[in-house]
């Protein structure tokens, strides 16, 4: 049975910064709007008796979503120690140290997968090979991502100041994640739907978001102070919302 070893690393930017931002992530990432939770409960067919794998699950902002909407059994995978712990204790999840690219299990062990603000980081063609092994013919993968809507002004100045650190650190934005799904002939060709999300926060909580990110989180302690002003400089006072959409890219396993 595959299990992940040191030739199946974590990007150093993931490894490095999701280690140190853990408690920025709970607190600064959105969760998922309603609608696309019921889209995801419904493609993915979810139910007390559906074996569910989560790639990437992070701090569980999906996985407890998901648990409450539909009562699966989940899979969740995240390589990152202080990510895995927040896991622990969510009804029906088991949370599993392992990458996508190799997975502790046996074939159709999973009868669905999903991976929210994750698939990016991947191997994509690794990955899909592993789902592939996993997962039996005509099984949903659903690919989830809240999008920050830069139609808004602020949320524009938002990006341009994290973005410079960016480096070679992927992202969901490039689209060369599904790159993978034109080289494969297990998996169809994705489909997208959009969800406008607007997430509740504060001006704190924009901060947070911002130090969430895996490069910036990696950045020297005074680099980070420097974002998190800047960032806090730009919120509108008072706001409580910060504007998403939720793309959900929905494929299946031919």
């Amino acid at each position: 049975m595959p299990d992940s070893s040191p030739a199946d690393p974590v990007h150093p930017a993931a490894a490095i910064g999701f280690q140190r931002a853990a408690d920025a992530y709970d607190r600064g990432r959105p969760g998922f709007p309603g609608g696309a939770v019921a889209f995801l409960a419904r493609e993915l067919a979810l139910g007390g008796s559906t074996t569910l794998l989560e790639l990437g699950a992070g701090t569980g902002k999906l996985t407890r979503l998901l648990s409450k909407a539909a009562a699966p059994r989940i899979l969740a995978v995240e390589p990152v120690a202080a990510m895995r712990e927040r896991l622990v204790g969510i009804p029906g999840v088991t949370p599993l140290d392992a990458v996508a690219e190799a997975l502790p299990l046996g074939p159709r062990d999973a009868e669905a997968a999903v991976a929210a603000q994750a698939f990016h980081w991947f191997d994509g063609d690794r990955a899909l090979a592993e789902l592939a092994r996993v997962l039996p013919s005509g099984a949903p993968l659903a690919l989830v991502w809240n999008v920050r809507d830069e139609s808004v002004p602020w949320v524009t100045r938002f990006t341009d100041v994290i973005e410079p650190y960016r480096g070679d650190t992927p992202s969901y934005r490039s689209m060369r994640w599904r790159e993978a799904f034109e080289r494969t002939d297990t998996f169809a060709a994705p489909t997208r739907t959009v969800f406008p999300y607007a997430a509740p926060t504060t001006p704190d909580g924009v901060v947070d978001r911002a130090l969430s990110i895996s490069f910036i989180a990696g950045l020297p302690p005074p680099e980070r102070a420097q974002v998190a002003a800047r960032v806090r400089d730009l919120v509108p006072p008072g706001h409580t919302a910060f504007p998403y959409r939720t793309e959900v890219w929905l494929s299946r396993r031919r």
